[in-house]
């Protein structure tokens, strides 16, 4: 009982700091890792297996952030955000449409944290231009990010830590939640029109100032650009084919990436300085925190307490495991939902026989990464949006962002567990 006691109070003030941002997360994660360990909830030996036996996460993660931080380099993000708006002809709505695309596409197969950060500065540039309320166009990209990050594997973290957990690869993904990537996008937008669309009135005179500004500016190195994007194209081609090449995610991402470094003739120093290791310190810490739960037996007790919830409805238990992940996540943030609620699955999934089990690890990724549009709290894609807006002028405050989060994720989760009836049920 000490132990419970011990072990839960440390998860909970963990939470409690990342939640009101008084210690940064990484911090905060591996204080309490470490912790749970001096306490005795485990030893060294496991620590290090729960990190080690999740490896394939974190190299992959380093391969995809050194990848995106060359291709960043070449401006490319941002002439193709200024050739959307020329595209449109300042046309508002119809820029924020394209501008949700290609954010939703390029957090598919980037790191969405990176896509945002590249990608709002641009879209409040653009709102600025055309005298707009930014909000609009940052809270529907944070939108579209979250959802994009839903169709892959390599989309968003949580999915990293779904597939590692179930076994599913990049191929599985694709095939299974991208379907519902799509159709949450086509939600979205409506959602944005009838909401903010009669606020999209731009003079004839903004529109041209738009179209005097030149994208080919912002292209900073050509020769980068056109390697980084054939090394890119074959990293990508190698997650699609991995099933019948076998050299897995993370030998694929790091080798692109060291190609891409070599090819760039950039420094070690100078290209490990811009790997996000407070994400990947983060990760680490959470990996021991959920060794500590398990240690203490919560996460048994929760999925036994499920199993005895829905009696061997293998339907209900899916829906049910949707459910507590957005629910958590619009609390604890997806990434440790993910690893919380992919430990109660292990526990769930061996009572059921006959149905597709699959079908509990959509649940798991739908709720995680669609819930995620909750709060802001509810991934590290919100947290960062947030803060790149309100250093540029547009503060988005917890309750405004809510509003309009809580209202898609709502939305997108109901059509979620549509496709799950009709497609595994």
């Amino acid at each position: 009982m000490f132990s419970l006691i011990l072990g839960l109070s440390i998860f909970i003030a963990v939470f409690y700091c990342i939640i009101t941002e008084k210690v940064p997360g990484a911090w905060a994660t591996m204080v309490g890792g470490l912790a749970m360990s001096m306490v005795g909830l485990f030893n060294e030996e496991e620590a290090l297996h729960a990190i080690s036996s999740r490896l394939e996460i974190l190299f992959l993660l380093i391969g995809m952030m050194i990848m995106v931080h060359l291709i960043s380099e070449t401006g490319v993000f941002q002439w193709f955000a200024i050739s959307l708006a020329k595209f449109v002809r300042g046309e508002p709505f119809l820029l924020i449409v394209l501008l949700a695309i290609v954010t939703a596409v390029c957090s598919a197969f980037l790191d969405n944290v990176t896509t945002i950060l590249l990608m709002a500065p641009i879209s409040i540039l653009l709102a600025g231009e055309l005298k707009l309320n930014p909000f609009p166009f940052v809270i529907t990209e944070i939108m579209a990010a979250n959802i994009g990050g839903n169709a892959t594997l390599i989309g968003d973290p949580t999915q990293l830590i779904i597939g590692h957990e179930s076994g599913l690869g990049f191929n599985d993904f694709l095939f299974n939640t991208s379907p519902v990537a799509i159709i949450s996008m086509v939600v979205l937008l409506i959602n944005v029109y009838f909401i903010y669309g009669k606020d999209f009135r731009v003079s004839t005179e903004l529109k041209a100032r738009i179209m005097e500004m030149n994208p080919s500016r912002a292209l900073k190195d050509k020769q980068l650009l056109k390697s980084a994007g054939i090394i890119f194209t074959l990293v990508i081609l190698g997650f699609i084919l991995n099933n019948f090449i076998n050299k897995g995610l993370a030998i694929l991402s790091l080798s692109g990436a060291f190609l891409l470094v070599t090819m760039a003739k950039r420094k070690p120093a100078d290209i490990f300085k811009h790997v996000e290791w407070d994400t990947l310190f983060f990760f680490i810490g959470l990996f021991m925190m959920v060794l500590g739960i398990e240690k203490i037996h919560v996460i048994d007790v929760i999925g036994e307490q499920m199993i005895k919830l829905t009696t061997g409805n293998f339907p209900l238990a899916t829906y049910s495991i949707m459910s507590l992940s957005a629910l958590l996540t619009s609390i604890i943030g997806n990434v440790a939902n993910a690893a919380t609620v992919s430990k109660i699955i292990n526990v769930m999934a061996p009572t059921f026989d006959g149905v597709n089990k699959e079908a509990l690890w959509w649940a798991l990724s739908f709720g995680s990464c669609l819930g995620g549009n909750i709060s802001i709290l509810g991934s590290a894609t919100n947290v960062v949006a947030v803060g790149v807006a309100t250093k540029s002028g547009c503060k988005i405050d917890f309750v405004q962002f809510l509003k309009f989060g809580a209202l898609i994720a709502v939305q997108t989760l109901i059509l979620a567990g549509i496709y799950i009836k009709f497609r595994y049920l």
